[in-house]
């Protein structure tokens, strides 16, 4: 399907010639090649759709494409975003490109963009507006826009109308194309554009240039199948398709041998992992017991949805060792009304009742959360719910968001009946109440010893070092540099809102896996 896509995409090309990227007729293009998101058709996605391939390499002829230039990638968005861009250098880096901290020297300039808040949308546009003089300035600069704001019509759209001086467009499910891509680029006088509405394929043996040597993310499984009433991602990063455990696992062996002391697994809801595998009964629980025996200090995952958290996971968890005890689990809101209208397919008393078994289980596990505020029909009576929900929980933090409807998603078509300044007024009682418990909740580290990895200087004070503790809290201490990379212990000698001051006390032993 995807090389069909390719060749409709061609033929339109060929139907329509033109010398300026401003003269082009993209009607066709969208009719050959892209389809808007429809959450009718996105429902019957099919399992015979998805492709895997193993046998990812750079094109010979496209070798020493990138010698004497340098890249640079702006990455907006959550991890995937960070870990798509993490491959997106690897092959700049396998084409010959060297990295670049300044779009002044760039040769190629890539946002990678989020779609799930249209703050981030704004704020892409933004940067378009600001490359725009540098592109003017250097013609034979290319520009390029990808992620999940690329796989929505109205953004193509919007730069074909109103950018035409960016080169290059392309999703979320064809950047193992971006060899082809860019060729296409520097030959072509026209806008090139590459986004496929299939379902993506799972394309293992990737390079990576991985930022720092401490912590990676690991992609275990892409896309999502909730379909949110809120949320485009469904629909910009496809079907939920695992990748295989054994390719997982060599991954994160490889990372082990290489000294990386923390691994995150990642997916849009990655503890769906495993549902779509056809031939084997293996999930996410699964994986983690295999995972938990590699000799590594940290395992963490993200971001995982109530309806998918199993028993089994639960009790791989509780074993312990390398698995941290700090679980993010998004709730939304705290009224099964509103919950409801989300399409979560959960209730607040089915999702009690969960965190009920996770502290049975794991009495140390800290639980934070995801929260939006002012959702269509919200009334005073479900907000309410929400904060007995946050302070029955003891969250020990929140992000928290006022509600903006997203093009394309079933939550736009509703009528948006909370006024903006109801949804201010709340999110700033929701936030008092999230930051008066996360002090309390940092007040109980007062004098005590805990684990500290550390990530490199604090951002405000070079003589100050910072990491995290398995539970995901800040800790700002002075020690060697050497310290940087390590796990060591620090005495907590006082606590802020949201982060903890202390003393090194000495380097921590290594964790014991089984």
């Amino acid at each position: 399907m995807n090389e069909k896509q390719r060749l409709e995409s061609q033929q339109v090309h060929a139907e329509n010639p033109a010398d300026k990227k401003s003269d082009k007729d993209y009607s066709k293009y969208f009719q050959a090649v892209y389809i808007p998101p429809s959450l009718k058709d996105a429902k019957k996605r099919g399992k015979e759709e998805v492709e895997y391939h193993d046998d990812f390499a750079i094109p010979e002829d496209f070798r020493g494409m990138g010698e004497g230039k340098k890249f640079y990638i702006r990455t907006y968005g959550c991890q995937m975003n960070e870990h798509d861009t993490e491959v997106m250098a690897g092959i700049f880096t396998a084409l010959g490109y060297q990295p670049t901290n300044t779009v002044d020297d760039a040769n190629v300039i890539l946002l990678n963009t989020c779609a799930i808040r249209e703050n981030a949308e704004n704020k892409v546009f933004g940067e378009l507006g600001h490359l725009k003089s540098l592109k003017l300035e250097r013609p034979d600069l290319l520009l390029g826009v990808c992620g999940c704001m690329s796989q929505e019509e109205s953004v193509v759209k919007r730069i074909l109308e109103k950018h035409h001086f960016v080169d290059m467009i392309f999703g979320t499910h064809n950047i193992h194309r971006l060899p082809q891509i860019l060729n296409e680029a520097y030959l072509s006088k026209e806008m090139v554009i590459e986004v496929w509405s299939k379902e993506g394929d799972v394309i293992e043996n990737l390079p990576k240039v991985r930022k720092g040597k401490t912590k990676a993310w690991v992609n275990i499984m892409y896309g999502c199948d909730k379909f949110c009433t809120y949320c485009i991602v469904p629909f910009t990063r496809g079907k939920e398709r695992s990748r295989r455990p054994e390719d997982i696992i060599q991954e994160v062996r490889h990372l082990a041998a290489q000294g990386y002391k923390e691994i995150t697994l990642l997916g849009q809801n990655v503890n769906a992992y495993g549902k779509d595998f056809t031939d084997i009964k293996y999930r996410l629980g699964d994986l983690m017991d295999e995972i938990r025996k590699i000799d590594i200090p940290r395992i963490r995952f993200t971001t995982s949805h109530p309806r998918d958290f199993d028993d089994h996971l639960i009790e791989v968890l509780a074993k312990g060792g390398n698995l941290v005890d700090h679980i993010h689990l998004p709730v939304q809101s705290g009224s099964t009304e509103t919950l409801k209208i989300m399409a979560r397919k959960y209730t607040r008393e089915q999702y009690l009742e969960l965190v009920r078994k996770i502290k049975e289980a794991i009495p140390t596990a800290s639980l934070t959360t995801d929260i939006i505020v002012g959702y269509p029909n919200e009334t005073e009576e479900h907000f309410e719910e929400t904060m007995s929900l946050y302070r029955e929980v003891g969250f020990d933090a929140a992000y928290t968001f006022i509600y903006s409807p997203r093009e394309g998603t079933p939550a736009a078509k509703m009528q948006d009946n909370v006024p903006m300044e109801v949804k201010k007024e709340r999110l700033q009682r929701l936030n008092a109440l999230v930051n008066e418990t996360c002090a309390l909740k940092m007040k109980e580290y007062d004098g005590q010893i805990v684990e500290v990895l550390v990530e490199g200087e604090s951002k405000k004070n070079p003589d100050v070092l910072a990491g995290y503790t398995t539970k995901n809290k800040l800790v700002n201490f002075k020690g060697p540099k050497s310290a940087i990379g390590q796990i060591v212990k620090v005495k907590i000698t006082g606590t802020k809102t949201w982060s903890l001051n202390g003393d090194m006390v000495e380097e921590a032993t290594a964790i014991e896996v089984e």
